[in-house]
């Protein structure tokens, strides 16, 4: 019996120590998760959740990112389209090539059957053969002539057989290079794809009232803009007021002598008559999403809307903004005139046509519909006279 007591306590013992193994696993765990959440562990500080004004400040970067990021797509793209129209014109270059290539071939192995069969003759046996001297005679001349044929075709063959190897060899670099600029792609896509899937992640978290709160937010910037606006449509107006009365002026103080009427600059009215254009298509688009990377007709990001409406008026703009913003004179923003593109933030990420009066047609941003908006609701980097 005593044998037996003392075999049954280490299994006593085994048995209440695993229970305490368990609790202790469960009690790290249950700190790991906590600690993990920033909640209900001493010293851990949960993080503070960010004011409206600080969520509407992140929003709006991120948009500009991917508006940034979203140039460096279409940059990207329109060299990836290149690419792609190059390397199909070198693929056909090279299916000729190896045609004209078979041909020569062909032409050897006729030679080559020829040769092949008359080798065997010596000149005496084909004389003694021939039907007449005259019969040999042309034979020969025959044979000279596609003697030289063949050493032209020979030629021909080692020159087109270089240039198709040289041709191939191109196409295969820019196939590698067209591959290389499709990654790049899917990559820009994934960025500006990123940006926007976290600025939406950060109004979803909003609550009703946050919600409020950020739409008057809104309300109070797009009102200063506003405000600029008219600031700048008076500034303009009285311009164009000084600049009547100055016309009248000079009229009234020219000798009544009759000279002939003197013409309008014919770049001027060359310009105004473009932008009309541009600006008339451009209205015609608002209400249209804006979708990035998109150059109509349904949608549009900001740089797509500007290049199609002065495609329009005859004036074919580059891509992006980057290129677009070189594509003109540049002009100051108090000089701004109906037709002129202007370019915001230090980066350039961003355009719209101007129209008048401190406004602008713009693609504004994802989520958002073309429209008519004050050039001040944005930080201006600068503007360009396209044509």
């Amino acid at each position: 019996m005593p044998a037996l007591a003392s075999h049954r306590k280490p299994r006593t013992a085994r048995t209440t120590h695993s229970p305490a193994v368990g609790v202790t696993t469960a009690a790290l765990a249950s700190v790991t998760l906590l600690s993990t959440q920033g909640v209900g562990v001493a010293g851990a500080t949960p993080a503070p959740k960010p004011t409206v004004e600080e969520v509407q400040k992140k929003v709006d970067d991120l948009y500009r990112q991917a508006g940034t990021a979203t140039q460096e797509y279409n940059r990207a793209k329109e060299a990836t389209d290149q690419q792609r129209r190059t390397v199909g014109s070198l693929l056909d270059d090279v299916a000729q090539r190896t045609e004209a290539l078979n041909t020569s071939r062909r032409a050897l192995g006729s030679y080559a059957a020829a040769q092949y069969r008359t080798g065997a003759i010596s000149p005496t046996a084909a004389l003694i053969f021939a039907d007449s001297p005259q019969s040999y005679f042309d034979q020969t001349q025959l044979m000279d002539r596609m003697t030289d044929r063949q050493e032209q075709a020979v030629s021909d063959f080692r020159r087109q057989r270089a240039d198709t190897a040289k041709k191939r060899a191109e196409a295969t670099k820019s196939m590698e290079s067209l591959a290389s600029s499709q990654a790049r792609l899917r990559a820009k896509k994934q960025t500006v794809q990123g940006k926007l899937t976290e600025a939406r992640a950060l109004l979803a978290r909003l609550t009703a009232e946050e919600r409020a709160r950020l739409a008057e937010l809104e309300r109070r910037r797009e009102a200063e803009a506003r405000r600029k606006a008219e600031e700048q449509a008076r500034a303009e107006a009285a311009r164009a007021e000084a600049e009547r009365a100055r016309r009248e002026r000079e009229a009234a103080e020219r000798p009544s002598t009759p000279t002939a009427p003197t013409a309008p600059a014919a770049p001027e009215s060359g310009y105004a008559t473009k932008a009309a254009k541009a600006l008339a298509f451009a209205r015609a688009q608002i209400g249209k999403p804006y979708v990035w990377g998109a150059t109509g007709p349904s949608s549009y990001d900001c740089s797509g809307l500007t290049q199609a409406a002065w495609k329009e008026a005859g004036v074919d703009l580059p891509r992006t903004t980057w290129d677009q913003v070189k594509a003109g004179t540049r002009v100051a923003t108090e000089d701004l005139r109906p037709g002129d593109l202007v370019f915001f933030y230090d980066d350039i990420s961003h355009v719209g046509i101007y129209q008048g009066n401190g406004t602008m047609i713009h693609a504004p941003k994802p989520g958002a519909n073309v429209r008519e908006e004050s050039i001040h609701y944005m930080p201006i980097y600068g503007s360009v006279r396209p044509a």
